[in-house]
């Protein structure tokens, strides 16, 4: 684990360099380590006959990013009709909902930001985004939501202050939740349509609701990634400042290339490190022995930087996304697969659909760039911009 603390996102690649395999073997607290990357290795992956999810996710990560009895570390029929669950309310007009209430968030908080000369962009993102999808889960927010839930996914890989703060923000929204889901159950319904009755009402394989705690959960579940794209958002403003020449087209409002960039800006930019599992039983890859119940990484970073995948993989550049979709075990973001049956994250489709209507409204943004550190630590997980990006107004 120490290694990981030390070397962040290059704890994998730069053990992959030292090596001619096509694996890496490491310990990850305590436990065996094969780290895997690739499309053919994704795909290895992301085969349940091959490796589950279940105990997976490292104690650290399950008390803050995750939850404990939540969908990423369920496998077979549970995980199944789980993710049916969350496909129904994260694919579809719930897509094209959630969009018009973040623009909407998004140009009220805009139209206040001149007057304070200075935001951090990270920050009022988060608000915004808080703004958006509490309504649209059925959920009356709060003025600590926002940070709160960027405190979860910021305090997931690191011992010190962050993460007891994670701890402490799951822990206040998971017993906030508990009370909604119990209130929707007995009398005050949740709204038609909305993630708090699609969650509150779910059954498992047994025909039993899911234990108010899991309910929780789950309901943070869809609130934590929604305002985790504020880092996306943040990132996309870090490469306008750096690449200023993509901002034209960006604010053109052209959708395909608003997608294109959204795409650039999730491989280019380091958020989630590896995915973690477990292998169900013996198994080989390339020739290498992978013990049962060891631990399996999917190297993201690594992968999101292959150049034998992407020419030219640390320059950023929204056109190769133009030119190419990626398949499905190539551009792991957020997982590989297919969402709709394996472990691909369900809520791919809303970030995807967030940026692309966000960051054409940050292009369109009259704003400097003050003197700040913008600096990205790779040693840092998640990574952000130093300075979280201040923008600066114009007066009058």
């Amino acid at each position: 684990m120490l290694g990981f603390f030390l070397e962040g996102y290059g704890w994998l690649p730069n053990r992959r360099r030292r090596t001619a395999d096509v694996v890496v073997r490491t310990h990850l607290l305590g436990r065996r380590v094969t780290a895997l990357s690739g499309p053919d290795a994704a795909r290895f992956f992301y085969d349940q006959d091959n490796v589950h999810r279940h105990g997976a996710a490292p104690g650290p990560a399950r008390d803050t990013l995750f939850g404990r009895g939540g969908l990423q570390g369920l496998d077979g029929v549970d995980h199944r009709l789980r993710k049916a669950m969350f496909m129904s309310m994260l694919t579809g007009a719930g897509v094209g909902l959630l969009e018009r209430h973040a623009a909407a968030a998004w140009a009220e908080a805009a139209a206040t930001w001149a007057a304070r000369d200075r935001v951090v962009l990270l920050d009022e993102t988060a608000r915004v985004l808080a703004s958006a999808v509490a309504p649209w889960a059925g959920l009356r927010g709060d003025d600590g939501l926002a940070a709160d839930l960027v405190s979860m996914v910021d305090g997931f890989a690191t011992a010190g202050p962050r993460h007891r703060r994670a701890r402490r923000a799951r822990v206040r929204r998971e017993a906030w939740l508990v009370d909604e889901v119990t209130r929707a159950r007995t009398n005050t319904p949740a709204p038609a349509g909305s993630a708090l009755a699609a969650i509150a009402e779910h059954t498992g394989a047994a025909g039993e609701p899911l234990d108010a705690r899991v309910a929780a959960v789950e309901l943070l579940n869809v609130l934590r990634p929604t305002v985790a794209v504020c880092w996306y958002v943040t990132f996309a403003a870090h490469a306008l400042h750096l690449w200023p020449e993509h901002r034209d087209r960006l604010r053109s409002g052209d959708p395909a290339y608003a997608e294109a960039f959204a795409h650039e800006v999730r491989r280019f930019y380091p958020f989630a490190p590896f995915i973690a599992g477990r292998a169900n039983h013996d198994l080989a890859w390339e020739g290498h022995r992978v013990p049962a119940g060891s631990l399996v990484l999917l190297d993201v970073y690594g992968q999101n930087h292959d150049p034998l995948l992407w020419p030219d993989p640390y320059g950023f550049a929204p056109g190769r996304f133009l030119e190419r979709r990626p398949g499905p075990y190539e551009l792991v973001a957020q997982g590989g697969g297919d969402p709709l049956t394996g472990h691909r994250c369900p809520g791919e489709a809303v970030t995807v659909a967030l940026l692309r209507t966000l960051l054409p409204m940050l292009a369109r943004l009259d704003y400097t760039v003050p003197d700040q550190d913008v600096s990205i630590s790779l040693r840092r997980v998640p990574a952000r911009p130093r300075s979280g990006m201040v923008l600066a107004f114009p007066a009058g």
